[in-house]
């Protein structure tokens, strides 16, 4: 992914975690709130995921069998 696309995408769904905080402010505590905020939690769980998957200083994991050799 590019990095203006990466960028788009984590814009995207921060503006989609910032609407639905502020839909959850406006709804009494409840099932309804509590899914929105639920949803807005996991927009930034999966922007920081796509930030750490796509950084250049990510490498491949080890073959630890070849590291006993």
């Amino acid at each position: 992914m590019s990095a203006d696309n990466q960028k788009s995408l984590e814009a995207k769904w921060a503006k989609q975690a910032e609407e639905f905080i502020a839909a959850a402010d406006r709804l009494p505590h409840g099932p309804e709130r509590s899914a929105l905020l639920k949803k807005a939690r996991q927009l930034g769980t999966a922007s920081r995921m796509e930030k750490w998957l796509s950084s250049p200083g990510l490498k491949p994991p080890v073959d630890l069998k070849k590291l006993a050799e």
